[in-house]
Parts: structure tokens; sequence; C-alpha cells
């Protein structure tokens, strides 16, 4: 019998814990849930557990394993579970947030009885492939006043292969992972005294990151937005009205007192956006508005949860609004998923799945309004086509939305673009359009971000990539290296051209080895390096290199310049 993987690993939650329990007698359990990468469970231990200690509870598992013990449900009354769980204060406090109306269960696997809702696997011996990763600290609750627990992460997975598989792709993220590149290739940094989440652009990244943006900018050109630039703050009522201070204000920073009035730093782009499109009475034939911009936005995260690049505090989000008739969404929606397939092919990613979110049982806007705009997802993700899942009443109270996942080169799956009607806003800020009959309608608004945020798009690019970005975005495509003193004007004046021609080049004055220099600019990543000695500099030639070939003979310096913009060009 098959198990589906979200059963295997919360049963794998179940027999860590039982194993904890028999080693560790006196252990306090609070929850024990599955992930999108595994399982956890919190535990209140008194000794504090290391790495020796995890093989220990791995051990125990494999034997609680291959005994094969069922997994059995018991649907019991309170008070018989307040029996079963005496001594558990973190399992007390868990049985009273249910209901009295509500169900109670309790799941026995061998000498361990857990309360929980299931399902699970029929034995213990049908997990599969079981591998604990690490020890953490965690507060019951996740409130900072709690007592502090330690939890125990692991992953289970039907097989050992794909176990293996997956210990792999780990290995290889770490290789990989942006915040270790970031400072090797000197990209970035984030430093404690500018603030947690904060992000400081070297030359190097912030070379790559413009480079990225001057992209962005002339494909919405071509492609018929206009863009906007708006303040990084706004007044109390502009977020009152918008609903952000309602629903919203736990991830907004403390406002400023100015003049005063109270002003906060915007979490979101659209408030303004929606300014601009009221600064005057709209007709129906200036619509479509496609209006995009590179927005620096401001939101809370807990410090726990920041990441590198992928969670920050403050980020540059590729927000586009489009305003338009009722008879336009079709057609653009349609172009908007185009426009999204376009630029992550562009970035080399070829596997990528769309996930549709339809109406919640709670929602604003008329209901034909919601079949049209769900109707014309689903029509521009078939177009594509695009595979997809429907997450039925997974949309927010004010849309559906499309959302994007990416395969990387190692496999990993990223959410990235975000399609997202709103019918909330328009209504909100009263928005309205001259129609063709003279009369006021209010327009169809639709958020669109490509990257979602130019630090998140970046951190996923760096790893993707290893840190070796295709030349049109590198930084540094070509590094001259002279062999002798004698050879460094020469390489000096070919680096001028080279620059007159739009190549970022570098030549390699430091002291040391011809293989420690080509040997650095591996490391570097840099994809070609021109090497000149004496017999080069006589020639007027290059020895070439590339960091994925090697040798590929001499060239002049036209040839080099030509075989480089030709790969520029095209994105290779």
């Amino acid at each position: 019998m098959q198990f589906s993987l979200e059963m295997i690993r919360h049963s794998a939650a179940h027999v860590m814990a039982a194993a904890v329990k028999e080693l560790y007698p006196e252990a306090k359990f609070d929850i024990g849930p599955s992930t999108e990468d595994g399982f956890y469970y919190d535990f209140d231990i008194p000794q504090h557990l290391a790495v020796e200690d995890l093989v220990k509870i791995e051990e125990k598992m494999e034997e609680i394993k291959k005994a094969a013990y069922p997994f059995t449900c018991q649907e019991v009354s309170r008070e018989e579970a307040q029996k079963m769980l005496a001594g558990q204060q973190y399992k007390l406090e868990r049985l009273a947030d249910i209901p009295d109306d509500g169900v109670i269960t309790m799941y026995t696997c061998g000498n361990f009885t857990d309360l929980c809702r299931g399902p699970h696997v029929a034995t213990t011996a049908d997990i599969g492939a079981v591998k604990l990763m690490s020890v953490a600290g965690s507060y019951y609750r996740g409130k900072e006043s709690n007592p502090m627990l330690q939890r125990i992460y692991g992953t289970a997975f039907p097989t050992k292969k794909e176990l293996d598989a997956y210990l792999t792709q780990l290995e290889e993220a770490k290789k990989r992972d942006h915040r270790r590149l970031g400072k090797d290739l000197d990209l970035f940094s984030i430093s404690e005294t500018v603030g947690p989440g904060l992000v400081l652009w070297h030359p190097r990244g912030a070379f790559i990151r413009n480079t990225i943006e001057t992209f962005w900018r002339a494909e919405h050109y071509k492609n018929g937005y206009e863009l906007l630039y708006t303040p990084h703050i706004g007044r109390s009522n502009l977020w009152e009205t918008s609903g952000h201070l309602s629903f919203y204000q736990d991830s907004m920073y403390s406002p400023m007192d100015i003049d005063g009035g109270d002003y906060y730093a915007k979490p979101m782009n659209c408030p303004f956006h929606i300014e601009v499109y009221k600064s005057r009475i709209r007709s129906y034939r200036e619509l479509p508005c496609r209006w995009a911009e590179l927005g620096t936005v401001y939101r809370y995260e807990k410090s726990g949860v920041l990441h590198g690049l992928l969670r920050v505090r403050g980020f540059t989000q590729d927000d586009a609004h489009i305003i338009c008739t009722p008879e336009q969404i079709e057609s653009e929606i349609q172009e908007v998923l185009n426009f999204c397939l376009y630029i992550w092919k562009t970035f080399q990613f070829k596997e990528i799945k769309a996930y549709l979110s339809t109406k919640p049982e709670k929602s604003v806007g008329d209901p034909a309004r919601w079949e049209q705009a769900q109707k014309s997802l689903v029509q521009a993700i078939q177009a594509c086509g695009l595979e997809y899942e429907v997450d039925n009443g997974g949309g927010a109270f004010y849309g559906p939305k499309i959302d994007l996942k990416v395969k990387d080169a190692i496999g990993r799956e990223w959410q990235t673009s975000t399609i997202q009607f709103d019918f909330n806003l328009p209504e909100r800020f009263n928005l309205t359009y001259v129609g063709e009959d003279g009369q006021r309608h209010q327009p169809y608004m639709v958020h669109r971000a490509l990257f979602g945020s130019l630090e998140r798009f970046f951190g996923i690019l760096v790893e993707n990539y290893a840190g070796a970005f295709p030349l049109w975005l590198a930084p540094e495509q070509v590094r001259l290296i002279p062999i002798s003193e004698n050879q460094v004007e020469y390489c000096m004046e070919a680096k001028k051209k080279l620059r007159a021609a739009g190549i970022r080049a570098e030549v390699d004055t430091k002291d040391g080895s011809m293989g420690a220099k080509i040997k650095e600019a591996r490391n570097m990543r840099i994809q070609y390096m021109a090497v000149a000695g004496g017999r080069e500099q006589e020639a007027g030639t290059f020895s070439v290199r590339s960091r994925k070939e090697d040798q590929l003979g001499a060239m002049t310096l036209e040839e080099l310049i030509e075989k480089l913009q030709n790969e520029i060009e095209n994105k290779i």
C-alpha cells in the first residue's frame, strides 16, 4: 500500500517522539507536524541535545521501525485524554484548544501515545528511510515570553534512494548558498551596524543588479508598460483607506510624526499607483494602464526568519498594476503570463509550473467578476501549455491569483511570479473610468510581480548559477592577465578597447604566479581569461581560455570582442 509523503513524515515525527520517550523518560512533548521538507517535533528536555544525541535517537527510531508497531487510533473523551496526558503540560494546553464539540483522537504506536488528528501509515515499518538533520531552539507557541523548547528536525522518504538523492541535493545546495558566495564573490553584505535584513550592495553585485534592472526596464517598455516612481513613505490615511492599517499593521514599521501627522514606510506600492490613476478622470480609451515600478518597500520580519537575500526587511519589489476594462481582462492576463515566461526563460529557468488559487468562502467583489477572473486565469495558463494545480478556495479575500514556481539547476522549486486580481482596492478607493456610454464604471485591477523582489531573485540566481553568472550578467566578463611587467601596458590598452566595446574587463596586475592568477579568476567565476606573454604581444594576440572549455587558443583582440559581443547579445 502506498502512503502520501505527508503521512510518512508525520508518522516519522511520532516515531521520533517515541524514541525520545525511551531515551529521555522525563521529556515533555509539544507538537510534531510534517513540513514541506520533512518533519519536526518540539521537546522540553533537561539536557541540551547535541549531534551525537541525534545519532542515538535515529538508532532507536530504526529499532521502532523494524518492530512494525501498528498505528492505532482511539477516540476519547476530554477526561480520558487528560488522564492519558497526565504530566504533559504542553499537551494538556493543546488539548484545551480543542472546542467542546470537537473530536479528540489519540494515536498509539508501540509504547507511545500522542494527541493527534492523524492520519498515519499502517505500521512503523511503512515509514521508509529517515534522517535526523539538526536541533534548534524554539519558543513554545512561537512566543518569546514562553519556555524555550528543543526542536529536532528530520526528513523521511518512501525509499533510501529518494532520501540519498535529497541529501545529495542538500550538499550541493550548501556549495551554492548565496550567503557564502555573496561574501566570496564580493557581491553584497548585511551589517549588524546598519541593521538585520537590510542589504548593502557591493560594486560587483550592484553591477549585476543594474544589468538586471536595465533589462527589466527595456522589456517593460517593449511590452507596453509605463514606469512610475513613488515615495518611500505615505500618510496614515492612505494606509487606512487601503486597509493596510487594519490587516497588515504588524508587518509595518512604527509611524513617523511629520507636521503633526503619522507617516508610514510603505510595505507595498499599490496605493501610490492608485493615487496616480486618481489624479484625473480616466476614459475607457486610455485603458489598459500598465504601470510598473522598481519600488523599495519595508516590512517587519522577525529576526529568526531573516535569511540572507531570501528574507529581508527592506527590498525592491518589481511591482506592476494593470487597470483595465472587463472586456480587456482576458487578453491582459494572457500577455502578463507570456511576459513572465519570457523573463524566466531568458534567465535559463525552463521548468515552470502554475498554481491557481480560487475564491475563498469569505470574499469581496461581484461573484460574476470572480467567475470571469478565474476563467481568464485558467485560459491563460492553458494557452501557455503550462502544467498547473488548483487550490480551491485558496485565493485572497480580494481576488484569485496565479503563482508561478520554477525549478533551479539542482531541482529545487522556488515561488516566483504572482498575478493577483484585486476587487478590494478599486472599491476602497472608488476607482472609475468613463465608458463608451458616458457613464462611470469600476475597472478591473491586477497586481503583478515577475521577480517578486530583486533581492530574493538575486539570491535565487546566485544559487542557480552557483555564482557563475552567464556572460551578459557577469560583473567581470574577461580578465586580462599579463605574464610579466612588460605586458601590463599591452593589457591596459586592450582593456580600454574592450570597455569601449561594452565589455567589462579588468587587468590582473598583482604579484604571483600565472597558475595562481588563473586559479583566482576561476574561483571568482570569471568566464574568460586572456593571457598575454611576449609571444602574444609580438603577434598582437591573446591566449584565451574559458572557465568551462579551458584553452580556446590564440585570438586577436578583435576576434575576442566579436566572440564576447555575440554571447552577450544572445544572452548565451
